[in-house]
């Protein structure tokens, strides 16, 4: 009994972060690949953009932070995950997140983390090859 479809993925800003260029970049990049998209726009809750991955029958969630709140709400949106008992969605991210804080924020369940400068291919690559594969 394999999932069928494309990849399904919600792009997220949570927090007070205004600043959503870099999400819509992704979320246009992914689309263009073959993936569904859903896009949640500025200032979510992890609450909500849990809410929404399981509603929208998500396999990855990509979170995108600039306000310096990474350990705080990638964090948070993984424990309402297994919650929820939803982990099978896969959470990466990105935005300005310093080095020093990629290793703990995998080791807690991070799937990937991309900064400045990641290519939209090498996250699409990533995407593909490491979210259930589409049919």
């Amino acid at each position: 009994m394999g999932v069928t479809g494309p990849i399904r993925v919600v792009v997220a800003k949570p927090g007070l972060d205004g600043h959503d260029r870099g999400a819509k970049v992704i979320a246009r990049a992914l689309r263009d690949a073959g993936m569904e998209v859903i896009y949640t726009g500025l200032h979510q809750t992890p609450e909500q953009i849990v809410d929404t991955a399981i509603q929208e029958d998500a396999d990855a969630i990509g979170l995108s932070i600039l306000s310096g709140a990474h350990n705080t709400l990638f964090v948070k949106v993984l424990d309402l995950l297994k919650e929820r008992d939803a982990e099978d969605i896969k959470v990466f991210g990105g935005g300005i997140i310093p080095e020093a804080d990629i290793p703990p924020l995998k080791e807690k369940g991070v799937a990937e983390i991309f900064t400045p400068g990641a290519t939209t291919t090498s996250i699409v690559d990533w995407v593909n090859a490491n979210v259930r594969q589409a049919a």
